[in-house]
């Protein structure tokens, strides 16, 4: 059947230019893994849009095609890869610091991550407190969000790029609530001018990414684009924006467990989460203003997922904590820790721990594969806004302002995959299934 609004969907011709603040441990574990995958090293692990398929009609019908042959996205030869970051190492000087990937895979993808040198960044030292660089743009904050508009243009340029997408993949910002500055584009823009220091670095990549007509993502749980003036502007601009904060380790443990508990009715008392990690997210986050960023993201998971509004009986009294500590010899190998306290029939108390010792960047590279060819179909689908479908890859998903986020990751896949058939015209998947028993 045919959707009555027939979605047209331009081709992916051409290259698509991928600009990413961040040019750190998950741009270069990325921007490697890409590589990698081009010249037959590695398979895409990981990533929905390579290697998840998705159904088709009936059971009964055995249709089954791979997404990225049902939807048409651009081809991983067709990225080119660029970005900003207040240090000058190029990609190559900078996955080798990382120590996330062995030096034998990078030794193989040198030559491509050598060519991405980093341009000068936006950076205020009062948003990230715990890391300095040299390679810094001057000026107000509009002269600087001028700077990176003329970025965008000269990397579209030089690499004859058909399509663009911006995604942040830089450090946590402190925490940060809108201001009458961010209320409507022209206070936003009076803002840049008067250099107002309300306005995060963040915002003014996602301010120059929108003026350039370059869909953003947001890989961190800065504030950034959810504020009225830049959710509007991309309204306005029929531009896709999506966000926050990419749903990784422990985060992404407690989507997959805590729908598993509500949907069999079985209490929580306490949740606790530590985490050690010692890479430079980890260094950012020793400063109590970016941790509280980072917290207030990971502690609403639970409250949505669990509704204890609906369900004061199970879970009214859920005492949810979350630590982050910074220890170097980790790296990026970060361990997560998770006691809970659930109870059952009768009120009987039972334990559950868990200990995911996980690679924060091998997690969250297939994340921005998929959010960048995903935006980029967005864009391609004539889609603007906020683009909740791609709610699954989030800690903190974007909605429409007053709307709640669906956290649960089995119906944030469902309606990712319903979004993918509502735009090739096929039928919504309800898992009704009563048409097999008529």
């Amino acid at each position: 059947m045919q959707n009555k609004e027939n979605v047209r969907l331009a081709p992916a011709d051409g290259k698509l230019g991928v600009l990413i603040p961040g040019i750190g441990a998950v741009t270069t574990t990325f921007l490697a893994g890409v590589e990698a995958i081009k010249m037959g090293l590695a398979r895409p692990v990981g990533s929905l849009t390579q290697m998840a398929t998705i159904r088709l009609g009936k059971r009964t019908d055995n249709r089954s095609p791979l997404i990225h042959d049902f939807v048409p996205l651009s081809r991983l030869e067709d990225l080119v890869i660029g970005g900003w970051d207040i240090f000058e190492d190029n990609a190559f000087e900078a996955a080798s610091k990382a120590k996330v990937l062995e030096t034998s895979l990078l030794e193989k993808v040198r030559g491509p991550l050598e060519a991405v040198k980093p341009m000068k960044a936006v950076f205020e030292h009062d948003y990230v407190k715990r890391i300095d660089g040299p390679n810094v743009k001057k000026g107000s904050r509009m002269e600087r969000a001028q700077a990176l508009i003329e970025d965008i243009r000269r990397f579209r340029e030089e690499n004859q790029c058909a399509r663009m997408v911006m995604i942040w993949c830089g450090s946590t910002e402190v925490f940060h609530k809108p201001g009458a500055v961010h209320q409507t584009l022209e206070s936003f823009e009076k803002g840049l001018a008067a250099n107002d220091p309300g306005i995060a670095p963040s915002q003014i990549y996602a301010y120059a990414a929108l003026m350039s007509g370059v869909p953003f993502a947001n890989g961190a749980p800065n504030l950034t684009t959810d504020v009225p003036a830049l959710l509007d502007l991309a309204r306005e601009r029929n531009i896709p924006i999506c966000g926050k904060d990419f749903k990784t380790g422990q985060t992404f443990m407690k989507t997959l467990l805590a729908p598993g508990f509500k949907a069999r009715m079985l209490g929580i008392e306490g949740w606790f989460s530590t985490n050690i990690l010692g890479n430079r997210d980890g260094e950012v986050l020793e400063d109590p203003g970016s941790f509280k960023t980072k917290e207030e993201t990971k502690l609403s998971v639970l409250d949505q997922i669990l509704q204890p509004h609906l369900y004061p009986d199970l879970y009214g009294k859920l005492y949810h904590a979350v630590r982050i500590n910074y220890y170097p010899p980790r790296g990026d190998a970060k361990e997560g820790w998770d006691n809970i306290d659930i109870f059952g029939w009768l009120g009987y108390p039972m334990q559950i721990k868990v200990d995911f010792l996980c690679r924060d960047s091998i997690l969250a590279a297939p994340l921005v594969l998929d959010l960048v060819l995903f935006l980029d179909l967005a864009q391609r689908a004539g889609m603007k806004g906020v683009q909740e479908w791609l709610s699954f890859y989030f800690k903190a998903p974007m909605t429409a302002p007053g709307l709640y986020p669906e956290h649960d990751i089995f119906i944030q896949l469902m309606k990712l995959k319903n979004t993918l058939r509502w735009m090739r015209g096929e039928d919504l998947i309800t898992h009704l299934g009563l048409e097999y028993y008529d």
